[in-house]
C-alpha cells in the first residue's frame, strides 16, 4: 500500500577467479571476500567463478552469521561456479543450463566443461513478495575481432531473456547479477535488456563511485591480462546488476559502487574483475499494474533482427563443420572398410607371396579407428548445435514476425 516502509536491498556482486590451482593467491582472496562480506552487511551476495566447492564450504561456515542462507549451483563436469549467500529465506532454487556453451575441443578456454548457467534462487524480501534473483555467466568472448562463440553467447542472451520472461511471473521483483561476458552497446545486452525489460543500474543509479565507466576489467588490476585491454585504455565493464520490478512494486537505484584495484589495506584485489555493489529501494505502490514480462522498445526489432544475422552466421558456420566432420567419418569408416577387406583376404589365402605388414596394418587400423571416433563425436556436436542454433532462429523470428505486427 502506498506510505509502507521503503526496502533498502544492498547487492554484492562479483566474479570470483577462484579456479583451482591456475587462479593466482586464490585462498587468500577467497578468505578476504569472506571477511569482507562480513564486514560490509550485504543483504544479498552472487558470487561466480567459486570453482571450487571447498571454497563454497569455507564462506559458507564463515557468512553463517551474516547469511544464514546460501545456495551452490552444480552443473557441467566441474561445476558452474554460481553461488548465493543471501540474509533473507531462499524459498526454492532453481538452475538452467545454456543448450550452447563453446567446444568440447578448444580445452584452453574449458568453458564447455564448464556448464555456464543461470542460478535462480527465489526468496522473501521485508515488505516485497517473492524476489527472483540471479547469479549467472555467459561464454567469454577471447577475442574480440574474431568472436567464434558470438553465436553461442547470443542464443545464451536469448535463453536467459526467454527464462526470465518465464520465471518471474509470480515475482514482485527481478534482481540479475553476474558476468555476461559483453560490453554494454554489444547486441546480446540490447536484447537481454529489450525482451526483459531489465534496467541497468549503472544507467539508472542517483550516485556513483568506482571505476570510470563503471568498468570491472580494468588494466589497473593486477590480475588482469593487460594484452586483452590494448584497444580499451580505461578497461571494459561486461559484469553488471541489472533489476526490474513487476506488479505494484517500484525499484530505483540509490548508489552504485564498484572496487577500485586492492582491497582495503591489502596489496592484492578481489579478483580480476572489479566488484559491483548497489543499493536498490524497493517501494510498494498503491494498485496492483500486473505482470510486465517485458517492454515494448520500438528499436527491439531491430536488435533481434541484428541477432537473428549474427545466429545465422553461426548457424552456416556449424553447417560446414557437420559436413566436415561427417565426411572425415565417412573417409576413416571406408579406410577401417578396405582393411578389413585385405585382411579377409589374407586369411583367405590371397596374396601370400609376399609378408603380410602386421605392424604397419595395426598401427594404421588404430589411427582409422581413432578418426572414426573422433570424427564421429565432432559430427554428433556440431548436429546438435545445428539444431540449437536452428531452433533459436525460428524463435527469434516468430517474435519478429509479432513485433513487426504490431500496431
Amino acid at each position: 500500500m502506498e506510505g509502507e516502509p521503503t526496502l533498502r536491498l544492498r547487492i554484492f556482486d562479483l566474479n570470483c577467479w577462484a579456479i583451482r590451482y591456475l587462479s593466482k593467491r586464490r585462498q587468500e582472496r577467497v578468505r578476504l571476500i569472506g571477511d569482507t562480506l562480513c564486514q560490509q552487511g550485504f543483504d544479498l551476495a552472487l558470487l561466480q567463478e567459486v570453482w571450487s566447492e571447498q571454497d563454497y564450504s569455507d564462506l559458507k561456515v564463515k557468512l553463517a552469521g551474516s547469511y544464514p542462507f546460501s545456495h551452490y549451483f552444480r552443473s557441467g563436469v566441474i561445476g558452474s561456479g554460481l553461488c548465493v549467500f543471501s540474509r533473507f529465506p531462499i524459498l526454492d532454487t532453481l538452475l538452467y543450463q545454456y543448450s550452447l556453451n563453446g567446444y568440447p575441443y578448444m580445452l584452453q578456454h574449458g568453458d564447455w566443461f564448464c556448464g555456464k548457467s543461470v542460478g535462480l534462487p527465489g526468496s522473501r524480501a521485508g515488505v516485497t513478495a517473492p524476489l527472483l534473483s540471479l547469479s549467472l555467466q555467459l561464454h567469454a568472448e577471447y577475442c574480440r575481432d574474431k568472436d567464434a562463440y558470438l553465436p553461442h553467447r547470443l542464443v545464451q542472451a536469448w535463453e536467459l531473456a526467454q527464462f526470465i520472461r518465464h520465471t518471474s511471473k509470480a515475482a514482485d521483483v527481478v534482481l540479475l547479477g553476474g558476468d555476461l561476458n559483453m560490453h554494454p552497446e554489444d547486441v546480446g545486452i540490447r536484447l537481454l535488456r529489450g525482451w526483459t525489460g531489465l534496467r541497468d543500474a549503472f544507467a539508472e543509479a542517483t550516485r556513483f563511485e568506482g571505476c570510470k565507466n563503471g568498468c570491472t576489467l580494468v588494466p589497473d588490476n593486477c590480475f588482469t591480462d593487460k594484452s586483452e585491454l590494448l584497444p580499451f585504455p580505461l578497461g571494459i565493464r561486461i559484469d553488471y546488476i541489472l533489476y526490474k520490478a513487476i506488479s505494484s512494486f517500484t525499484v530505483k537505484c540509490e548508489e552504485l559502487k564498484t572496487t577500485t584495484g586492492p582491497a582495503p589495506g591489502m596489496d592484492i584485489p578481489f579478483s580480476d574483475h572489479e566488484a559491483v555493489m548497489a543499493t536498490l529501494h524497493i517501494q510498494r505502490q498503491g494498485q496492483p499494474a500486473g505482470a510486465t514480462l517485458g517492454t515494448a522498445d520500438p528499436a527491439l526489432a531491430d536488435v533481434v533482427t541484428e541477432a537473428r544475422t549474427e545466429v545465422g552466421v553461426g548457424l552456416r558456420a556449424a553447417q560446414r563443420q557437420r559436413y566436415s566432420s561427417g565426411r572425415m567419418a565417412v573417409l576413416a569408416l571406408l579406410l577401417l572398410l578396405l582393411q578389413a577387406a585385405a585382411a579377409l583376404g589374407t586369411l583367405a589365402g590371397l596374396g601370400t607371396e609376399q609378408p603380410f605388414p602386421k605392424l604397419s596394418f595395426c598401427l594404421l587400423a588404430f589411427l582409422a579407428l581413432g578418426v572414426l571416433v573422433l570424427a564421429t563425436g565432432l559430427h554428433l556436436f556440431h548436429t546438435m548445435e545445428v539444431k540449437m542454433l536452428h531452433g533459436t532462429d525460428d524463435q527469434m523470428w516468430m517474435v519478429l514476425r509479432a513485433l513487426q505486427e504490431r500496431p
